[in-house]
């Protein structure tokens, strides 16, 4: 057992405060897309990585790969993926398939509603594609955040291990949030595999499924913007007294 998990196992803490913090956690995460200049220690991140290697995953194959950025390299990985973007975005192409071709409702609903709340929010006009094409690239800044991540994982695996992967990147998020972090979770990212590949010497038998922007949040959270469905809406719950 290695002293941080020594250190949260043998902690007096009662279980009510430990259900409220993990609920706190879940309610403050956020999609943040504006991080301060403050730097985040290398040991820091390191921390989170070894808490968040304890997601489940089907038979304990731990399918997740992660490369993490800071100073000059990220500096030097978002030129290269900018240059790239600017000269032909339509070139680029995730190596997987994130939304259906043909999105049913209610999701289809849902994206176009995330439209119009997200670039109302920012006052850019869902008929200005040259603000939204900015407002895209700022993607490939990682928001200007001080540390970037790269998340991969093993094409020879199936889907099942998405669930894996999606519950690791979960951990990592929440974890972040618990030290006064936050996070972007992009998957713009995954349709620059041919940039990244080489920069970050990642393997043939890897693909790129999404990226992670990680800071300390330049503004207060506002209230949430993005609505969420209702209990009823998404769960059936039965044979209860």
């Amino acid at each position: 057992m290695s002293a941080l998990e020594e250190a949260i196992t043998t902690a007096p803490v009662s279980e009510a405060a430990v259900y409220g913090a993990v609920d706190q956690v879940i309610l403050k995460r956020f999609s943040c897309r504006s991080f301060s200049e403050r730097l985040v220690p290398r040991s820091v991140i390191e921390e989170i990585l070894q808490l968040a290697r304890f997601a489940p995953s089907g038979a304990n194959i731990q399918p997740w790969h992660v490369y993490v950025l800071a100073g000059q390299t990220k500096k030097h990985v978002s030129a290269a993926l900018l240059d790239a973007y600017r000269a032909d975005p339509d070139q680029h192409i995730s190596e997987y398939q994130y939304y259906a071709s043909d999105l049913p409702l209610p999701y289809l609903h849902r994206r176009h509603e995330f439209g119009r709340l997200f670039y109302g929010s920012l006052g850019v006009a869902q008929t200005d594609m040259v603000g939204r094409a900015a407002q895209t690239a700022r993607n490939f800044t990682f928001f200007d955040a001080p540390v970037g991540m790269i998340v991969t994982m093993d094409r020879r695996l199936a889907a099942g291990s998405f669930l894996d992967l999606g519950m690791f990147i979960q951990s990592v998020m929440l974890a972040l949030v618990g030290r006064g972090l936050h996070s972007c979770p992009q998957e713009t990212f995954a349709k620059y595999h041919r940039i990244l590949r080489p920069l970050l010497s990642i393997p043939d038998e890897q693909f790129v499924v999404c990226g992670l922007s990680i800071g300390y949040a330049k503004h207060e959270a506002r209230p949430r913007l993005m609505p969420r469905s209702e209990l009823t809406e998404f769960a059936c719950l039965s044979g209860f007294d």
